[in-house]
């Protein structure tokens, strides 16, 4: 890497540093250029000279730049001194500093700060030696509104930036949908978008099944519906006993009036809230708000089992397999977990884990200073606590089995996909790709992603087709552009992949590689010949296996004919695994394009011509509609029925006019 280049990436590296909560942090590196004639040991200790005894994150890069491991320390000079040593060390360890050609620090006030600053570097940077988080997918989280007269209740992912309370995390998007489905009949809260709720005129059909109160059309008054919304939200905070006594109440008091349909009502909304708690698996009596956490380490493969509770109910539970080194404990696994885990989450007052974890007391501290309250982490040893993590350490073990069963399945198909089509080593990295459009319109190329842990969907990619050269309908066209943008953005931002090498030669045979080394294409030798053109066009052709899948004659599954590179077309016997493999990748493949083209299709169909001119935004373009009813009545209004409209001055009413007018001024 050239100097400029170095300079670019420190630079970039620390802009994306500065954007995570203030902490007060210097960012320095320590001894200038990397010095070609030094061992790793050396380079360390050169910056131990230099380092202070003071608390901070250490990165440590090779030759290329690439970071290899982010660190913390109370006193980076002692931690660095104990890397320049050279003994004492693991094989990880060893093997990371002799890889080690510069370093990176950055100094903080409180070894706690530096534990906050470590966690987001490595989701960051996902160094190879540190242990990684690699399944982070958002959770969903459900949103009391708070910006609208009448509050809604809704799923919700991404960045908390809509006003109101959110209640989380869930496991998963279904075990939303089931809460809120069941707080609808309890507190028939308004599910609805403001937009509809603005233009409503009568109830929906919600209301008719008694899922909603209807505040759209006045069927409950403000104040009343506004009770609804406290009751869901106090029962959404762990205050459940609280509002299925007053519920019980009110219908005990009803009943007695011989209000019998009062009573009725009040009746099913305490139904619906036992079954919001009694269908949620295990439902613990003492523990309210909690998360707890077990791991098991076998065979190299570690699984992290999350069970999630809030007000005293199940809200789901998910399986991680973290990145880890086999040497490193389960104690030590769980606890680097636990920091990247609730880098970006929010923490519940207690977490209860399955194996004491190092340096507990500072994580404790780093949780509690980023939730601003006290949190809590322990090692239950008795009563329903012990039996909780208990069973979520049991479930811990039958998903470790689950995987490791998949994986050595999974590994077996990819053996017998590199005998069958004469490949020198079982694949780490198959692409599959697949055009879908109506006519060549709104024409979308998907590409999912196989390797030896099944589907990777966070590789998946899908390709809008851009060229106005290609004939509507060229599937040829359409998947020459796909790959040549595909292997052209390869080439600029990854290294080559090394033709000879072997999977002992590899760092991380389990890591998915940036390069295919097998690409599937829905097609036969037509499709082929335009994929092998690309690839050979680009230099990549003998480094990258193509391999075209036709469907059989009247396109029947099991009867597939394969076309690859100085060889005859062939097909495979009908229960063979690799057949059922391929077929697996392509169906994927398949549904991932028509999603992508659906989407896109869709998204034209609602897209409004007022959306194309500067500085009309949703307040001005719903005055404009109102006013005018459709866009096309806007692009015949001259520039004194626009100005008309409230809100749209002289200005923006010459600019709306010239937009549609555009040929006629020229």
């Amino acid at each position: 890497m050239t100097p400029k280049e170095d300079t670019a990436a420190e630079s970039d590296r620390n802009e994306q540093i500065s954007e995570e909560p203030a902490i007060n942090a210097a960012s320095w590196e320590g001894a200038g250029a990397v010095a070609s004639d030094l061992t790793g040991p050396e380079r360390i200790q050169e910056f131990v000279k230099i380092l202070p005894n003071a608390p901070g994150v250490y990165r440590m890069l090779n030759r290329d730049g690439d970071i290899l491991y982010v660190g913390k320390a109370r006193s980076l000079k002692k931690r660095v001194a104990n890397y320049a040593q050279g003994r004492g060390h693991t094989n990880r360890i060893s093997s990371m500093v002799r890889d080690t050609a510069n370093m990176e620090f950055i100094s903080t006030r409180t070894e706690t700060e530096a534990l906050l600053l470590e966690a987001n570097l490595i989701k960051r940077f996902k160094p190879r030696y540190n242990v990684l988080l690699r399944d982070d997918k958002s959770f969903p989280y459900i949103l009391m509104t708070g910006d609208h007269e009448a509050a809604g209740i809704y799923k919700h992912r991404g960045a908390r930036s809509r006003q109101g309370s959110y209640f989380g995390p869930f496991a998963s998007a279904q075990a939303v949908d089931r809460t809120i489905n069941a707080l609808q009949r309890a507190f028939l809260i308004r599910t609805c978008t403001n937009a509809m709720y603005e233009t409503r005129t009568r109830p929906c059909l919600l209301y008719q099944i008694k899922r909603c109160s209807a505040p759209c059309t006045g069927e409950i008054d403000l104040k009343s519906y506004g009770k609804l919304v406290d009751e869901a939200t106090d029962f959404l905070s762990g205050k459940s006993q609280k509002v299925k006594g007053t519920l019980a109440e009110a219908m005990q008091q009803a009943s007695e009036e011989l209000d019998f349909e009062r009573a009725a009502v009040y009746r099913d909304r305490l139904a619906a809230l036992s079954h919001v708690q009694s269908h949620q698996g295990i439902n613990p009596q003492t523990v309210q708000e909690a998360d707890v956490f077990a791991i098991h380490q076998e065979g190299g493969l570690n699984c992290i089992q999350v069970f999630f509770f809030r007000t005293g109910q199940n809200w789901g539970n998910r399986a991680y397999f973290p990145k880890a080194d086999p040497a490193l404990s389960q104690e030590e696994v769980l606890g680097a977990f636990l920091a990247q885990f609730y880098d970006d989450k929010p923490c519940p007052k207690q977490i209860l884990v399955s194996h004491s974890i190092p340096e507990s007391e500072l994580l404790i501290e780093a949780l509690s200073m980023r939730a601003g309250r006290k949190i809590s982490i322990s090692v239950p040893h008795r009563g329903e606590k012990r039996d909780l993590v208990q069973q979520v350490a049991a479930n811990a073990r039958e998903a470790h089995g689950r995987r490791l069963s998949e994986t050595s399945t999974q590994g077996n198909l990819l053996k017998a996909m590199a005998s069958t089509f004469d490949l020198s080593r079982p694949p780490r990295r198959i692409e599959v790709y697949d055009n879908s459009h109506i006519m060549g319109a709104n024409a979308v190329g998907g590409m999912i992603v196989a390797g030896a842990e099944g589907f990777a969907k966070n590789q998946y990619r899908k390709f809008n087709i851009k060229s106005e050269e290609i004939t509507p309908g060229d599937d040829f066209g359409m998947m020459r552009e796909v790959l040549h943008r595909r292997i052209a953005r390869l080439i600029k931002e990854h290294e080559r992949p090394e033709t000879n090498e072997t999977d002992e030669d590899s760092h991380d045979v389990a890591e998915m590689p940036a390069w295919p080394d097998v690409l599937l294409i829905d097609g036969g030798q037509g499709q082929l010949s335009a994929v092998q053109g690309i690839l050979n066009e680009l230099g990549v052709g003998d480094e990258i296996t193509a391999i075209g899948v036709a469907k059989g004659v009247d396109r029947e599954a099991g009867r597939e004919r394969f076309f690859m590179k100085g060889r005859q077309a062939f097909s495979l016997p009908p229960r063979d695994p690799v057949l059922y493999f391929i077929q697996r990748m392509r169906d994927e493949a398949h549904r991932y394009a028509i999603g992508a083209h659906r989407a896109r299709r869709s998204k034209e169909i609602t897209r409004n011509p007022l959306d194309e001119i500067a500085g009309i935004g949703p307040a001005r373009k719903r005055s404009l509609l109102h006013h005018f009813g459709t866009a096309k009545a806007v692009s015949r209004a001259g520039v004194e029925d626009l100005v008309a409209v409230e809100g749209i001055s002289q200005a923006t009413a010459q600019m709306i006019y010239d937009h549609f007018h555009e040929d006629r001024r020229n």
